[in-house]
């Protein structure tokens, strides 16, 4: 990228945050601090109003703004893209927000750029293999979750544990949302349980916005994804030995049941996941037959076992 673009670039930046640290420039980049000073330097010299605050960043003075992006068609497509994924793979209120804004986006497009999109536009498709199914719970919350993150603001919510097949009400300081297991899932810290908890958010019910507040810094160490998701409420840990044979066929698969970790052991792999549902996980294990075996927990040998029995029961009484 040359030196005029680059600047053209960093302006737009400086208008997509309050404030924005040189580092976050220098990473962007590829650059050195002392050349992201050298920019900021020669943008304030053509007239852009760039304050400064010491130890937190650069803005841009209250009125000033650009005149309109334009995208390229590479960006345009890019837009498209990920608007496809985010209509399967987030909330209706996600969905209902993002398309309003594509149609704002689409408006500012050229006709070359609009043109381009109409013709990919029906050739690009996000495919689920499952259809997921009726639950009957609402999934529209993420928008509200995504405002009490911002707002650092308590929420309050039903909660259907599918373990105990019940509801249990909810107040929960949100510390982190994250995609994983095919799931949206709010981490914060459960007042019910006094303690950090995973909370699916397909599961959730009567979500509210309460005026109560709290401090989020307290949760700065929690915010690694690994570790806070593996404190989810009803995960276990999974750990199996598949062969070479297996652990090739299971290379998307496993992503969905949990997986987090594997190591190369000779001709086998030492697989471990975080499993919210050790039976559903069984039923999963018994198609691999003997290219699988259990390590722990041994709740879930046992219940291998029970439906190898069942099935050899069942298949030795069948009579046609």
């Amino acid at each position: 990228m040359n030196r005029v673009d680059r600047l053209s670039a960093i302006l737009i930046q400086l208008q997509s945050k309050r404030v924005v640290k040189a580092r976050e420039i220098s990473h962007r980049f590829g650059i050195s601090l002392r050349t992201v000073y050298r920019d900021i330097k020669a943008l304030e010299q053509a007239g852009v109003p760039i304050g400064a605050e010491a130890g937190v960043g650069y803005f841009i003075a209250d009125g000033y703004y650009l005149p309109p992006v334009k995208f390229s068609k590479s960006e345009a497509g890019a837009i498209l893209m990920a608007a496809k994924l985010a209509e399967k793979q987030t909330d209706k209120s996600i969905w209902q927000n993002l398309n309003s804004a594509l149609f704002k986006i689409r408006s500012a497009l050229k006709e070359e750029e609009k043109e381009y999109l109409e013709t990919i536009e029906d050739n690009i498709e996000v495919l689920q293999l499952v259809k997921p199914p009726e639950t009957g719970f609402p999934d529209h919350f993420l928008a509200d979750i995504q405002l009490a993150l911002a707002t650092k603001k308590v929420i309050n919510f039903d909660y259907y544990s599918s373990y105990r097949d019940s509801f249990t009400n909810r107040d929960v300081e949100p510390v982190n949302l994250c995609y994983y297991s095919r799931h949206w899932h709010l981490v914060g810290f459960c007042k019910l349980r006094n303690a950090l908890r995973d909370f699916r958010s397909d599961r959730i019910m009567k979500l509210t916005i309460k005026e109560q507040t709290f401090d989020a810094s307290k949760y700065h160490e929690f915010q690694s994804l690994q570790d806070l998701y593996l404190q989810g409420e009803g995960l276990q840990e999974v750990v199996i030995r598949v062969t070479s044979r297996v652990a090739d066929y299971i290379s998307e698969q496993k992503y969905f049941m949990g997986f987090v970790e594997s190591k190369r052991e000779k001709s086998f792999e030492l697989m471990k996941f975080m499993c919210g549902d050790v039976s559903a996980f069984a039923h999963w294990l018994l198609q691999f037959n003997d290219g699988v075996t259990v390590i722990s927990p041994d709740l879930l040998k046992e219940k291998v076992f029970i439906l190898v029995e069942k099935a050899f029961i069942h298949h030795k009484n069948y009579q046609s």
